[in-house]
């Protein structure tokens, strides 16, 4: 207050100075007194409001720095809250854009498979076409094996009847031969009466003294018989170079040779070729019925599509990395589609080994995944009608090769596949639906349905011989990393049974 004190009679003293100073010449008529008072007043009006006005600025100055604490702490809670919103709005702003990054991965995985299976729909008729002719061909490979082992076993019994043949020849040779030193002695010759005529033609004249040449005919009874022997191997490398081995046709009398003794008529004729009779026909015991197979161990069924039935394996299954893997099993569906039979996920990718198929056109294939996207499409038209079927998926990293195998016949086969690709450990196997994600993420159109029997999983590639040997009862080759007795948990309305045979697997 003492400031505004001075501040006001230092301006009421220019006032009154300016009004001394406005005091009229010597020579100027003085104006009226209240002229001049009301001019003053006025001046000291304008003075009242320009001192007023200052005095609110000071005052509000003084406002200001005295508040200005209480301000910046005000300032500095409305940060920590705006900081703190900022951060929650982050964390959701994060999970948010986490989910997103899960659905639209999802998404993009859905997108490639339909967009694969568009692109194989292209390729399925010329594929089919391909599987057909390579199961013709396996077929007719099969049945010319057959018709071989066939011919093989006419020609040992061929050659079984030649080996008979001499052997009677010989008997008959040495009782001649006992017959002539026998007549030696009582100085005649005494020969077979299915032979004489014929030889009574090729004698000689008789020696002198009236001795008969008994030793001529023996002579040549061994020479007649290192002659059959010879033409018998003749006539066995010309049966298996000549057309009448291929029609599997009997050996008549017109095939021996003209140097044959005349005796040699009743040399015993082999029968009627099996290939003869059954040409284009399967040997018997060729294939067995699948309810005469044995040694399949246990039996999964699936009765329904829900996404709740499924078979697991604990994570301790796969020791090391894979580079040969054989799946191999039986199986029995009547739902018309496959299905998955197996499905291997890791953290890193949830389709690592993958046999998948669903409810959806084509049904008649299924997807072989190893590491996604890659796969192969394998036909499996032939397990689709209700009954039992051996099938085998075998895969090597080392060639980047795959075959499958349905009731012992390859019916796919190709290379340039995962060649170099390691299937990781640590995963998790489920049997009979497929994961999205690790442990979980089913649909329904992609469970089976039927019964698994007999499954089991190497680290190697099995041989043709092994897989034909399952295929016909003879039990599981050697060192399976699993088999059904493996599953840890049966999950929904999964049920395992025990079955020595599959005539009792119902």
């Amino acid at each position: 207050m003492g400031q505004k004190l001075s501040v006001f009679l230092i301006l009421a003293a220019l006032f009154l100075q300016d009004a001394f100073l406005q005091q009229p010449a010597a020579g100027e008529a003085r104006k009226p007194f209240f002229e001049r008072f009301r001019r003053l007043e006025e001046q000291f009006r304008r003075f009242q409001e320009v001192t007023l006005l200052r005095l609110q600025e000071i005052a509000g100055n003084y406002n200001v720095s005295y508040n200005i604490d209480a301000r910046f702490e005000q300032l500095w809670v409305r940060q920590e809250a705006m900081g703190a919103a900022v951060n929650a709005t982050q964390a959701n702003m994060e999970a948010e854009l986490n989910q997103l990054k899960s659905w639209a991965k999802r998404f993009q995985r859905k997108t490639k498979k339909q967009e694969a299976e568009r692109r194989d729909q292209e390729k399925k008729a010329q594929k089919e076409h391909e599987a057909s002719l390579l199961a013709n061909l396996t077929q007719a490979v099969a049945l010319c094996n057959e018709e071989g082992q066939a011919k093989l076993e006419s020609l040992q019994k061929l050659i079984e009847g030649l080996q008979d043949a001499l052997k009677a020849q010989g008997s008959k040779i040495d009782g001649l031969e006992q017959q002539l030193k026998e007549s030696a002695d009582h100085n005649e010759v005494i020969l077979p009466g299915h032979l004489a005529a014929a030889h009574l033609l090729s004698q000689e004249p008789q020696a002198a003294g009236g001795q008969r040449p008994t030793l001529r005919k023996l002579q040549a009874k061994h020479r007649q018989r290192e002659k059959l022997q010879q033409e018998s191997i003749r006539l066995v490398a010309a049966q298996m170079q000549s057309k009448g081995m291929e029609s599997g046709g009997p050996l008549g009398l017109e095939g021996a040779p003209k140097d044959m003794p005349p005796g040699s008529d009743e040399l015993p004729r082999p029968g009627p070729q099996p290939a003869a009779q059954n040409k284009g026909q399967k040997a018997p015991g060729a294939t067995r019925r699948p309810g005469t197979i044995c040694n399949v161990g246990s039996m999964l069924v699936f009765p329904n599509n829900s996404t709740e039935s499924f078979a697991f394996f604990g994570p301790s299954f796969l020791p090391a990395a894979l580079l040969e893997l054989s799946l191999c099993g039986w199986v029995r569906t009547g739902a018309g589609y496959l299905g998955t039979i197996l499905s291997y996920a890791t953290e890193e990718n949830d389709n690592k080994l993958v046999l998948h198929g669903r409810d959806a056109a084509p049904r008649s294939t299924v997807h072989f995944v190893i590491g996604d996207p890659a796969f192969r499409e394998l036909p499996v038209g032939r397990l689709l009608d209700g009954a039992w079927h051996h099938f085998c998926v075998i895969w090597s990293s080392l060639q980047g090769r795959y075959w499958f195998y349905v009731d012992r016949r390859v019916v796919s086969v190709g290379s340039h596949f995962r060649k170099g690709y390691e299937i990781p450990s640590g995963g998790s196997l489920v049997l009979g639906q497929e994961q999205d994600s690790l442990g979980g993420g089913f649909e329904a159109s992609e469970s089976f349905v039927g019964s698994l029997a007999g499954v089991a999983l190497w680290d190697r590639a099995l041989t043709p011989g092994e897989v034909s040997g399952m295929a016909v009862g003879n039990g599981v080759p050697r060192g399976p990393l699993l088999t059904l007795a493996n599953v840890s948990e049966l999950h929904g309305s999964v049920e395992k049974v025990d079955c020595a045979c599959l005539e009792h697997c119902l």
